[in-house]
């Protein structure tokens, strides 16, 4: 053993066996590997229309006060948040995207000797986090590609601490009945805290997301997670939340490191919130374009996961790597979900008209090829 590899041995060993978490592919990393111009990105759930005007203007008003460090507290975020809401600023915690939510509650409430109950196929965040501390990840089989909340809820022992519920679920979209939801957070142990993780819950149809927050009232073992990063067009400036009840907000807040969130990230949140045309207008592209891919899919005689998202994943009965490389060769970026389980599917994110088109050509093109 050389002294490079010995340094390995001193990692914890959760730390150790971990894999790290592999992003969409940049645009900026196919331009240099294939020399192309043209490139369309559609693998990593970002807003086709970007940010809204108002998050710009924040953040171009911002720009001259960058020598100072930001409020570390986020008062003016968590003022808007909770006027949203109608919770207390003791209930919110910000993060450097929901990520970072993800990782606190983990740190805070994790030991080697608990587990952690999540489903097959939901977001990769919830394994790294829980290794990366050590604890025991307990995985409930999937149920039509989203959570079987009885299989989960057999899981649970007097060592489960936490579990991961993402709704609506990334990668596959789908998207759990309310009361079922409820009733499932109702028969948690006082001792297990539910990190409901709603990172797209502005993209379902109804109004019904909204109502979890209500939930927090009765339920002081619930954490719910949201992010700018979608909906509001702010990806990259990492910028997330959570909700909860005072006492676990405060638990976070002292493991969260301090200015996690830059000055120009918490202003244009701020903005975005009351953006109302930009998220109605996101909205509406993210609709108009799930049905156009959809129904694209069905001519191509391909099927796919419905989906409560800004993405939807696609069967393409076959293993989906060599189809993926293909289209990276046409300039068109999308997401492989072997990770997942789900080696025949991929993932797409809802883009601009134009994007859907293009995409959908490339596609059919490679399809035919192969």
């Amino acid at each position: 053993m050389n002294n490079t590899d010995k340094i390995y041995n001193l990692a914890v060993s959760g730390v150790q066996k971990l894999i790290p978490y592999t992003p969409g592919k940049p645009i900026e990393e196919l331009e240099r590997e294939l020399g192309l111009t043209r490139i369309i990105k559609l693998a990593s759930n970002e807003n086709p229309l970007g940010p809204g005007k108002k998050a710009l203007a924040a953040i171009q008003a911002t720009l001259p006060h960058l020598a100072l460090y930001p409020d570390g507290n986020g008062f003016n975020l968590k003022r808007a948040l909770a006027d949203k809401y109608a919770v207390d600023i003791s209930q919110i915690t910000l993060g450097n995207g929901s990520n970072e939510i993800l990782e606190l509650v983990a740190r805070a409430f994790l030991t080697p000797e608990l587990e952690v109950v999540f489903s097959q196929h939901a977001f990769a965040v919830y394994p790294l986090v829980t290794q990366a501390v050590g604890a025991m990840a307990v995985v409930a089989p999937a149920l039509n590609y989203g959570h079987d909340l009885d299989a989960m809820q057999q899981r649970i022992t007097d060592k489960t601490r936490l579990v991961f519920i993402a709704n609506p679920n990334n990668p596959t979209g789908t998207l759990l009945d309310h009361a079922d939801l409820e009733s499932f957070i109702k028969a948690l142990p006082d001792t297990c805290i539910c990190v409901l993780d709603e990172a797209y819950c502005e993209f379902v149809g109804d109004q019904s997301a909204d109502n979890s927050i209500a939930w927090l009232k009765k339920y002081p073992n619930l954490l719910i997670t949201r992010t700018f990063s979608k909906a509001y067009g702010l990806a990259g400036l990492r910028i997330g939340y959570g909700l909860s009840s005072p006492q676990l907000a405060d638990i976070l807040n002292r493991v969260r490191q301090p200015f996690n969130n830059n000055m120009l990230a918490l202003a244009a949140a701020e903005a975005a919130l009351t953006d109302i045309e930009h998220l109605q207008n996101t909205l509406a592209v993210n609709a108009q374009g799930m049905q156009f891919i959809t129904e694209s899919f069905k001519n191509l005689g391909l099927e796919w996961i419905p989906s409560a998202g800004n993405f939807v994943l696609v069967d393409l009965k076959q293993p989906a790597m060599p189809i993926y490389e293909a289209l990276l060769r046409k300039g068109v970026i999308v997401r492989p979900v072997d990770v997942y389980e789900l080696p025949n599917h991929l993932r797409i994110t809802i883009g601009t008209q134009a994007e859907n088109q293009l995409f959908l050509q490339a596609l059919a093109e490679v399809i035919q090829v192969s």
